[in-house]
């Protein structure tokens, strides 16, 4: 869990923010890119018989801001997404135990697990000029569910 969620993900930043700082800065506002992470609610919450997971992602927040405070003044904003729980596969469990479903719903406000797709106009946002005095964020894309 820490490999993939957490050390490929600084292995790739680094790596592409190698990249980015070797290039000229010839983006708007002397810009040289935006790195978007994915982050989760569980980068705030410790969540339930899921430590490893929490860490990771926890990790991943922190790195994300780590980052942002070397490179932004480089041009590189480094920014992260938190989605709350969504309807995919991986929360297939979840959503077939009926008393786990209904609780997650319940605190839901948007009454509704997210979707792939709930996802886009977040990245979209943060990888474009739109957002280039944002650093170090980590956005939470979650229905409400951070404002219960």
């Amino acid at each position: 869990m820490l490999q993939v969620n957490l050390s490929a993900v600084f292995t790739l930043c680094r790596d592409v923010g190698a990249h980015m700082l070797a290039q000229p800065a010839q983006l708007p506002g002397a810009r040289r890119g935006a790195i978007v992470n994915v982050a989760s609610l569980l980068s705030f919450q410790g969540g339930i018989t899921v430590p490893a997971y929490a860490a990771s992602k926890g990790g991943v927040a922190q790195l994300t801001k780590a980052l942002s405070n070397e490179w932004a003044g480089k041009g590189i904003s480094v920014n992260a997404i938190a989605p709350g729980y969504v309807a995919t596969e991986m929360n297939a469990a979840l959503m077939e135990d009926p008393e786990r479903a209904a609780s997650i719903l319940a605190r839901i406000p948007a009454g509704r697990w997210g979707a792939p797709e709930d996802f886009k106009g977040a990245v979209v946002y943060l990888a474009s000029q739109a957002s280039a005095y944002v650093s170090g964020e980590v956005l939470t894309v979650d229905g409400g569910w951070m404002g219960r």
